[in-house]
């Protein structure tokens, strides 16, 4: 069974938190971020329901799907979430991508059908 990232994180004395912290600031690559916490390949597969070998080759890509992302980091307890960074304007985080909410999409919808009509 897979340990929560923040169970680790708890158990471990406040300073060496405070260092791990500090390290996953600096973290650059999806295996940097699975080996601090302290999960093994087998056990990113077996949470993703996947092969280990899939693991391997996830960790060496430079592109992916933010979908598979964001199920990597969820399988390890965190959150994933983008943010747009902008001059002289505050972050912006993307909540979805590609998708509009579902009543605009209903909406418009409608708007075509009613033209189609016309």
């Amino acid at each position: 069974m897979a340990r929560k990232l923040d169970k680790v994180m708890a158990a471990l004395p406040k300073e060496r938190q405070r260092r791990v912290e500090a390290r996953a600031m600096e973290l650059a690559t999806l295996r940097d971020l699975r080996l601090a916490a302290l999960q093994t390949q087998e056990q990113m597969a077996a949470a993703l329901g996947v092969g280990q070998d899939t693991i391997s080759r996830l960790e060496k890509r430079s592109d992916m799907l933010l979908s598979t992302l964001r199920h990597y980091v969820e399988s390890m307890g965190g959150k994933l979430e983008l943010v747009a960074h902008f001059p002289n304007r505050p972050p912006v985080v993307i909540e979805r991508l590609g998708a509009e909410p579902g009543p605009r999409r209903k909406a418009a919808a409608t708007r075509r059908g009613d033209r189609a009509a016309a």
